[in-house]
């Protein structure tokens, strides 16, 4: 399996944010996509997740399902964490579950793998903002996909949630998945290769 992104544009509100970007993660890959503020490293993820018009250029992943888009094959986790605040922590997971995948997906397996067992009960509007975040990453072991599109995976995580973060990442590599992640600074992925935007961060 290969991510491959060709010569790809992107423009936002009539301006163009970045120009001729190429990359390839294999299976068992992770890219870290880096740069300054405003560099479109956010853009780039939603482009791969379908969710931003490619201005020029293309994205397919190689021998993939080739009954899915690329974006059928991923998660992609955003800086906003998409909870229904009335909802508690396993009925938001079990939406996400049924709506990403064929049903239920391993929504306990989820929550314990997050640590986030004891708060299965707790209305979404009392988590923090870390639990929250663990929340939202829980969607990626329910339904397992095996693209994970993560912008700035760790932030308002503590360094045990970071910690417990990286250990996920390092398993779904394992497991032959691959991640593209937006960040600012090291988030556990050594050895990632490095796709820099806008020039020097």
């Amino acid at each position: 399996m290969l991510l491959v992104g060709r010569d790809l544009d992107c423009v936002r509100g009539g301006r163009l944010v970045f120009e001729g970007v190429a990359f390839a993660v294999a299976a068992s890959q992770a890219l870290c996509v880096t740069g300054r503020n405003g560099a479109g490293k956010s853009s780039l993820l939603r482009q791969i997740a379908g969710l931003v018009r490619i201005a020029r250029g293309s994205i397919a992943l190689e021998n993939g399902d080739p009954e899915l888009s690329v974006a059928e094959q991923a998660h992609y986790l955003g800086h906003l964490d998409a909870l229904k605040p009335s909802l508690s922590v396993r009925e938001n997971l079990t939406f996400w579950a049924r709506y990403l995948g064929d049903g239920d997906g391993d929504v306990e397996a989820a929550l314990a793998a997050l640590d986030l067992d004891a708060l299965a009960d707790l209305p979404a509007a009392y988590l923090s903002a870390g639990q929250r975040r663990r929340l939202s990453l829980a969607r990626l072991v329910a339904v397992p996909r095996p693209i994970w599109l993560l912008d700035e995976p760790t932030s308002a995580l503590d360094a045990a949630a970071q910690a417990l973060v990286a250990r996920l990442m390092h398993e779904h590599l394992s497991s032959g998945g691959i991640i593209v992640a937006a960040v600012h600074g090291p988030i556990g992925l050594d050895g990632a290769l490095e796709l820099r935007l806008g020039g020097p961060a």
